[in-house]
């Protein structure tokens, strides 16, 4: 699936728990995630969560930022087995 956010096209890569809903992240986004090459939101208390991630290569990255960190970021900053998704940018 794809998808436009704020002009810029993203593919959805994970899905988790059926976690996208096009019509949140539409509402939710904003022109600061357009630098980053990646955006992933989790679901926490019924409320959308954003975070931006860069890929290893981007000049941008930091250890908070990287995308090869995504799976410790879920198990230490997300509810235990939330809904999930990734987008890539295209």
């Amino acid at each position: 699936m794809e998808i436009n956010l704020n002009g810029i096209e993203y593919k959805l890569k994970k899905n988790y728990k059926e976690g996208f809903n096009e019509e949140s992240i539409k509402e939710r986004t904003t022109e600061y995630f357009n630098d980053f090459d990646y955006i992933f939101g989790d679901w926490a208390y019924g409320k959308l969560r954003l975070k931006g991630f860069y890929k290893s290569t981007n000049k941008r990255v930091s250890s908070i930022n990287n995308i090869n960190m995504l799976d410790n970021y879920i198990k230490e900053n997300c509810a235990y087995d939330c809904k999930y998704f990734l987008l890539e940018k295209k």
